[in-house]
C-alpha cells in the first residue's frame, strides 16, 4: 500500500470513558468533550496513515483546525471518518475528518500531520 489523496479511513466508537465531560458539572449531562472527540479524529488520521506509510515512518499531528457543532451524550454511538487530502512535499499530510452519530454531524475540520522517521524520535 501506499499514501495517496482519497485514501479513507473510518470507525465507530462509543462515548465513554475518558471522552466525556459534564463541563465542570454546569451542563448536568455527560457528553462528548471537544477534546475526547479531537483524539479521534486524530487517532483515526494516524492510523489511515501508519497502515499506509513503508515501515520505519509514522505520523506526528501538527494542526488541528474543527468545529463542535452538536452533543452527543454519554453511551452514543457515533463515527469517526478521516479522507486524506493532500500531501505536500511527500510528508506533510493534510486531512478532511468529521464526527457523526448517526446523520447529525458532531465535529467537522480539517487536520495535518508529518511523516517521520521512527527512528528520529529521541527521548531524554
Amino acid at each position: 500500500m501506499a499514501l495517496e489523496p482519497g485514501l479513507i479511513r473510518s470507525e465507530e466508537f462509543t462515548v465513554s470513558d475518558r471522552l466525556v465531560t459534564d463541563v465542570g458539572g454546569t451542563i448536568g449531562v455527560r457528553v462528548l468533550s471537544t477534546p475526547g472527540m479531537i483524539g479521534m479524529m486524530e487517532r483515526c488520521s494516524s492510523i489511515l496513515a501508519y497502515e499506509n506509510l513503508p515501515e520505519g515512518r509514522a505520523t506526528v499531528g501538527f494542526e488541528v483546525c474543527v468545529k463542535h457543532v452538536a452533543a452527543a451524550a454519554e453511551g452514543s454511538r457515533c463515527t469517526v471518518r478521516s479522507t486524506l487530502r493532500e500531501i505536500v512535499d511527500g510528508r506533510k499530510l493534510r486531512f478532511e475528518v468529521e464526527v457523526s452519530e448517526g446523520e447529525r454531524t458532531i465535529g467537522v475540520g480539517t487536520h495535518e500531520r508529518r511523516a517521520i522517521d521512527v527512528g528520529g524520535v529521541k527521548s531524554d
